[in-house]
């Protein structure tokens, strides 16, 4: 069911809402930053989600091919979202930070389906051998 949430950083400087659903399936993946960050991601519409304060404190780190904005939060160094364009996952996303919703109970956490994406070897509509340290 899709609703919106309300996420931030760990110091509170950044602060956002999107309209997400969980149910649909939350990502992990491989990718060298992905998997670095152990990043958990819901993707959104990027007309679905809006920064509601601190845009003036997000850094915004790329690498490789440009293809996303890896944002984080000046201050407490937190990864809430991060934004791109990549045409074999429809072209622009938001994929927000699971871990960063402040209204999402341990229960929906743990209902939520985890998908895996192969982005170490741009394989990213099929799942990687090992997920288990995702």
């Amino acid at each position: 069911m899709t609703r919106i949430h309300q996420g931030s950083c760990h110091c509170g400087a950044v602060r956002y809402e999107a309209e997400l659903d969980l149910s649909a399936g939350t990502g992990r993946c491989n990718c060298s930053i992905c998997r670095k960050l152990r990043f958990w991601g819901v993707r959104a519409k990027p007309e679905t989600f809006r920064v509601l304060s601190g845009e003036d404190a997000l850094v915004d780190y790329q690498f490789g091919t440009n293809s996303a904005h890896n944002l984080f939060c000046r201050h407490c160094g937190t990864h809430s979202f991060h934004r791109g364009y990549v045409e074999q996952i429809g072209g622009a996303y938001v994929s927000v930070n699971v871990a960063c919703l402040d209204d999402v109970s341990d229960e929906d956490w743990a209902a939520a389906p985890v998908n895996y994406a192969d982005g170490r070897d741009n394989n990213w509509r099929n799942r990687p051998v090992v997920t288990s340290y995702l």
